[in-house]
């Protein structure tokens, strides 16, 4: 590529005393965006979720600049330094071991300091693990109008872990998540046995690296599919298919908008899904969303 042709990023304005955050590379080195290589180069010192982590990445496109480690565990008192050169009028970029930061890796922290300090932060879009799985979903995402709900990582403790599947079965919504290869085949199980049998899901290992898989399947075929894995190494990103009103549900849901479009007029949302738990019975959230939908449908009108 023609130097000439990158005049564009010469072009892009780089306020100083503002804090970059930059997504980076989920495996594949050459996700990396022209624009992060351009701000990683022009700034005065990048913070790292690890630094030696991050040290492959920037040796591997020449960056050579003042690093400071900042992860969960000193994301404030790191904040407060990178605050400091802020106000020296420095430029600072915020970097996370993989993809974008703030998505299950530190950085909110960081950008809620900065941001209350007066600061400005300019986000960096690039590689997620997120986004990248759900373009491939297919099937997984159809029935959900390209709606998703992301839930970070599984929790393993009881009490969390129950709470997460009841929200996985129960969400109209996709349902996207972390799993560690540690805890992968036991997961993969309960949900098999937690979701209808027909519930699609979506298995990724490994995106964008050399052993990258992408598996679709329905729940009930997720016991055979652990049991003969060549390999359940590596990160896991898990899509599930959002819940699909039966018969009798839909004809329910029909008869309680009856009610809610008699109210719309005179009642905000919040009034008609008190009206609607009292009268009906139903439960306050279920309420509430048929209320939304009422609303929503009138302005559709």
């Amino acid at each position: 590529m023609e130097p000439s042709s990158l005049d564009f990023l010469n072009q892009q304005d780089l306020p100083a005393g503002a804090l970059y955050m930059v997504a980076t590379p989920i495996g594949n080195l050459g996700d990396i965006t022209l624009r992060a290589l351009h701000v990683l180069n022009a700034v005065d010192g990048i913070a790292c979720e690890d630094t030696r982590h991050s040290a492959t990445l920037l040796q591997q496109f020449g960056i050579h600049k003042k690093c400071l480690a900042l992860h969960a565990h000193n994301e404030l008192s790191g904040a407060q330094t990178v605050i400091g050169h802020l106000n020296k009028n420095e430029r600072w970029a915020y970097i996370s071991d993989a993809g974008t930061p703030g998505i299950s890796d530190p950085g909110a922290r960081l950008v809620d300091e900065v941001q209350k300090a007066g600061l400005r932060v300019i986000p960096i879009p690039g590689a997620s693990a997120a986004s990248c799985a759900i373009s491939a979903a297919g099937s997984v995402m159809q029935n959900s109008d390209g709606q998703f709900q992301f839930l970070g990582f599984w929790p393993h403790k009881t009490k969390d872990r129950d709470a997460f599947l009841k929200d996985i079965c129960f969400n109209k919504k996709t349902s996207v998540f972390f799993e560690s290869p540690h805890n992968i085949r036991d997961s993969l199980l309960l949900l098999s046995t937690a979701l209808e049998h027909d519930r699609r899901v979506f298995i990724c290992r490994e995106l964008t690296k050399k052993f990258e898989q992408l598996v679709s399947l329905s729940a009930h075929q997720i016991p055979a599919w652990v049991q003969n894995a060549e390999a359940l190494k590596g990160e896991f990103i898990v899509l599930v298919g959002g819940r699909q009103a039966n018969t009798h549900e839909a004809i329910e849901h029909e008869s309680i908008m009856v009610w809610a479009n008699a109210l719309n007029p005179f009642l905000g949302s919040k009034e008609i899904a008190a009206v609607l738990s009292e009268a009906l019975g139903i439960a306050k959230k279920d309420a509430y969303q048929v209320a939304l939908d009422a609303k929503a449908a009138q302005q559709e009108r």
